[in-house]
């Protein structure tokens, strides 16, 4: 992992610490901090003029690096006072961190942007700091320009907000590596052997069944979805319990398509690379639960991932065939290359049969369509129950992740029922794609259970322009908000 690890908080005077660069917010239209005072002070005035003269404005995203005989500067834009927020203070941390990595310089002192002192701004600053340092730079072999920042410091603020960003946003860069490695590095067994190391960091306890075992207990869709490879598909369970008895479960399942080539309704071959990013709602899963390893909150959650390559092998799932998911419900499959829902389907029918889920969020590259609705801007999620939606909004504005809610209708879900099947894995052609997908979804959700459904196409991958994402691939977004969606 090429990124900074951990956040070391200091307190005394800026000028004292041993860092490379010092970096401080301004905001828009606003007089300096007192640290910025003091940075100005130390470098001759550089930065009232540069206010003065109009050159800094404080911006949010604008940064400005000035220059004195033994100290080095970083202003960072914080925006509008008004407008400042958790998000705020995120996207500056991840400023300066990207500033650092591109000037190579080693070691930065942060101060708490904007002088907040509250838990979650803590977390927000560690959470962008390290984010921000991410790069996957696992397979250059020959360049030697590569750089990776050594280490963070960051004077003021909440040192306990800090430290629960760094093991979160830790877990964020955990589900980034797993998702930008190539499908032959990133298997069904590289998903098992990552929950297997967090299920011995949080003494949690792991259950992964191999093609046998789940095929005979009746898995039928991801057993369908994986007759075309011979690489081992796996069902994982990893069952964190560190809440009472009585608490019920709180229920997280991950799509892990390690490859998709669509099946033997295969996709075009522009792009086609980028379908190893299909496990993206696997590695949701792992980054949480990576998370409560690391954090150790008095509660119950169980994450379920389906994992398998979709290929055209001799022996693989057709159009036409009917496939049985662990619920008992059958399924024709219309497209291959709809083939997440069906694994989908085992891992909602199996955790509605084996636990009592105080509610199930689950999180997958589903479809295309998300990303024509709401681009690479918003998670699509749909639903069944309005006060869970409705947590998952507000952890989102917490966050900063966006969330856009779709209706699921029941004209929509009748886009999905079969002529000679219980359900059809595709909906009307050419129509209302992402909530097809999520009305076939919820044909295997227990009765009453309340569930949210994230299509995270559009969101988990990509070229994005927040501070905090590295320049291209995984983003790991919606672990953030799936963390407070659940408490942790």
């Amino acid at each position: 992992m090429a990124h900074v690890k951990t956040i070391t908080h200091i307190s005394g005077d800026w000028q004292d610490a041993e860092a490379d660069i010092f970096a401080f917010g301004l905001f828009e239209s606003g007089g300096l901090s007192p640290r910025g005072k003091s940075a100005d002070e130390a470098i001759g005035g550089q930065i009232s003029n540069a206010m003065k003269s109009g050159d800094l404005k404080g911006k949010s995203g604008e940064t400005a690096i000035f220059y004195g005989e033994s100290n080095r500067v970083l202003v960072v834009g914080l925006g509008k006072k008004k407008d400042f927020n958790a998000e705020a203070i995120r996207s500056a941390g991840g400023s300066a961190a990207k500033a650092a990595i591109g000037r190579k310089l080693n070691q930065v002192l942060v101060e708490a942007f904007g002088d907040d002192n509250t838990k979650y701004a803590g977390q927000a600053l560690a959470e962008g700091l390290i984010l921000g340092s991410y790069q996957f730079l696992d397979y250059h072999t020959t360049d030697t320009d590569q750089f990776e920042l050594s280490a963070i410091s960051v004077i003021g603020g909440n040192k306990g907000g800090m430290e629960k960003g760094s093991v979160i946003a830790n877990a964020v860069c955990l589900a980034r590596d797993l998702e930008n490695h190539p499908g032959n590095v990133t298997t069904p067994t590289k998903l098992a052997e990552t929950a297997a190391a967090i299920a011995k960091e949080g003494n949690m306890k792991l259950t992964v069944f191999d093609r046998e075992e789940f095929t005979e207990m009746g898995m039928g869709g991801l057993a369908g979805v994986a007759a075309g490879t011979s690489e081992p598909p796996k069902f994982i369970v990893l069952e964190y319990m560190k809440g009472k008895k009585s608490q019920k479960p709180k229920i997280v399942i991950g799509k892990g398509i390690t490859f998709d080539s669509g099946g033997i309704s295969i996709k075009p071959a522009s792009k086609m690379d980028e379908m190893k990013f299909d496990m993206c709602g696997a590695g949701t899963v792992l980054g949480i639960m990576k998370t409560l390893a690391g954090l150790k909150p008095k509660m119950n959650v169980v994450g379920i991932i389906a994992a398998t390559e979709n290929l055209s092998g001799g022996k693989a799932c057709k159009p036409g065939d009917i496939l049985t998911a662990y619920n008992g419900k059958t399924i024709e499959v219309l497209n291959t290359d709809a083939e997440g829902r069906n694994v989908l389907s085992d891992g909602l029918s199996y955790a509605s049969k084996h636990y009592e889920p105080a509610f199930i969020l689950d999180f997958a590259t589903l479809t295309g369509a998300v990303l024509v609705a709401l681009g690479h801007e918003a998670t699509g999620v749909l639903g069944t129950n309005p006060k869970l939606m409705e947590r998952v909004k507000n952890s989102s504005e917490k966050t900063g992740e966006k969330v856009w809610e779709l209706p699921l209708w029941d004209e929509f879900c009748a886009h999905v029922k079969s002529d000679i099947a219980d359900v059809k894995n595709i909906g009307k052609p050419m129509q209302a794609g992402t909530i097809a997908g999520a009305a076939f979804l919820k044909e295997f959700v227990g009765e009453g259970i309340p569930w949210v459904h994230f299509d995270i196409a559009g969101t988990a991958w990509g070229d994005r322009k927040r501070s905090y994402f590295y320049k291209q691939g995984a983003t790991g977004e919606i672990i953030r908000t799936a963390l407070d969606v659940i408490g942790a």
